[in-house]
């Protein structure tokens, strides 16, 4: 049987529900995370308590305590299973088709952004710079943005994303100074969002002072510092 709960107060405890602090059961470990194999196994093994902490609106999984037995027998089988050809060849097979999946959809998000942003033909070149930008920054794996998540549509994503990249590289956001006032900041990125689109508006149609745009020099910054690192690694090399 599986429970959830927060971490405890002292070592060896977690915290329930409603506040009850309960020692764990001897002879159990906590599995720490990082292991999805192993973790889903071993929970559905048998009994164990699921540890998890809230932080702010994001929840970070702390592990699973179970039994110990229970946890080496299923390490011991998975380190077995791991070390056979047919596994290894598995897991090639396994990266090769993320691979193209992943490649197929940063294709697919990049054609989105450009649908989104429909720069006027005089700025189509500064368009699809801005939109190869915003897809290189957003949609690698594990990224955490809008671009990865697969609950509102592509183009959701695209424009969300283009704000979100606009209110970094564009607007002096990040070093703003937010009161600590419920909904002030969902107020201010309200706020920057509207410039965004506004600016954005005058690139289709065709009536942006492109020269002394925030936006374009955003672009030429990021692509900057890209050329800058790729120079370093090379020298490295």
């Amino acid at each position: 049987m599986a429970s959830a709960f927060s971490p405890g107060p002292e070592p060896n405890t977690v915290r329930s529900s409603n506040g009850q602090v309960l020692t764990v059961p001897e002879g159990w470990v906590l599995l720490p995370p990082g292991d999805a194999a192993l973790t889903r196994r071993v929970k559905a093994a048998g009994d164990h308590w699921i540890v998890q902490e809230k932080k702010g609106r994001k929840v970070f999984s702390r592990g699973v305590w179970a039994p110990a037995k229970t946890i080496d027998q299923i390490r011991q089988d998975l380190e077995a299973e791991r070390s056979t050809e047919s596994y290894s060849k598995r897991r090639a097979a396994d990266a090769k088709r993320r691979e193209h999946v992943q490649a197929e959809y940063v294709e697919d998000f990049f054609a989105a952004v450009v649908a989104f942003l429909a720069f006027h033909p005089d700025y189509a070149e500064l368009g699809q710079r801005l939109a190869r930008a915003v897809t290189e920054h957003a949609t690698p794996v594990g990224s955490g943005t809008v671009a990865r998540t697969k609950r509102i549509p592509v183009e959701q994503r695209a424009e969300s994303a283009v704000i979100a990249w606009m209110r970094h590289q564009t607007t002096a956001y990040d070093s703003m100074k937010i009161p600590r006032v419920k909904g002030k900041r969902r107020e201010v990125r309200r706020m920057l969002a509207q410039r965004s689109k506004e600016l954005l508006s005058r690139y289709r149609r065709g009536e942006a002072n492109a020269a002394e745009c925030p936006l374009r020099q955003a672009i030429e910054s990021v692509q900057q510092r890209e050329l800058n690192s790729s120079e370093g690694t090379s020298n490295d090399e």
